[in-house]
């Protein structure tokens, strides 16, 4: 399985610093409560000096977004949903170890963390991509979207889109749960310093899933020279 981001959205978003993280073995069993509390308790230092609006790294995606043609107060990407959330309420909904965990160190670090359940992308190719208008999409309480023209989703072979509007939203469909076991992490952003970022926070996911699970994560920054990452097989559900 190949994921990668295609040229026309690398040439248009240069400042793009992504990188990508896959590991078998993960379940929903883990404790990861005090590491949760600890990512976010640094979110919230940070918080109380500024709100997330602030942050050069929500503001580099809500310029992302308003050149794609997005309202950034409308559709924000997930780090600052989170982040807003966070701010408003002292805690974030647990859901999953795995995504508490992603969810966590996405505030910490106040870049989008894309956890999918690896065994629901139909391979050979996942790509980061402009839709064509015919893609798939599953929202999370089952039903079906299909992205707009241009809107840049994640889509695999298959033709299912994972994402809506690149950083916004995840899709129900590999949305990680109890039977996940094979999973595929993206970090994205777009600030000054972005490679350093996503460089850091998948050196602490893969410490931290290391830590509680059985497993040896892989992990790849890409660029516009390296742009693919390769991970695992082909999935198994359509």
């Amino acid at each position: 399985m190949i994921l990668r981001h295609a040229e026309e959205v690398r040439s248009a978003h240069p400042g793009l610093a992504a990188g990508a993280l896959h590991a078998t073995g993960v379940d929903g069993t883990a404790e990861v409560g005090a590491r949760v509390a600890e990512y976010t308790s640094r979110a919230l230092t940070r918080l109380a000096d500024n709100p997330e609006s602030r942050f050069p790294e929500v503001l580099a995606w809500r310029r992302t977004f308003a050149r794609l043609g997005l309202r950034p107060t409308q559709y924000r990407c997930a780090s600052e949903s989170l982040l807003r959330r966070l701010r408003k309420e002292g805690s974030l909904p647990r859901i999953h170890r795995v995504v508490d965990l992603c969810n966590a160190v996405s505030v910490a670090y106040a870049v989008p963390v894309a956890a999918l359940d690896a065994d629901r992308i139909t391979g050979p190719l996942l790509e980061v991509r402009p839709a064509l208008g015919d893609e798939t999409y599953t929202t999370f309480d089952g039903r079906t979207e299909h992205p707009a023209p241009g809107e840049v989703t994640y889509a695999d072979s298959a033709g299912r889109a994972h994402a809506r509007r690149w950083t916004n939203r995840q899709s129900g469909h590999s949305a990680v749960r109890d039977g996940t076991r094979r999973i595929l992490v993206v970090a994205e952003a777009m600030h000054e310093g972005g490679p350093g970022t996503v460089a850091r926070v998948l050196e602490t996911l893969a410490k931290e899933l290391g830590a509680h699970w059985p497993v040896t994560p892989v992990t790849a920054l890409l660029t516009g020279e390296q742009p693919e990452f390769a991970f695992g097989d082909s999935a198994r559900v359509p």
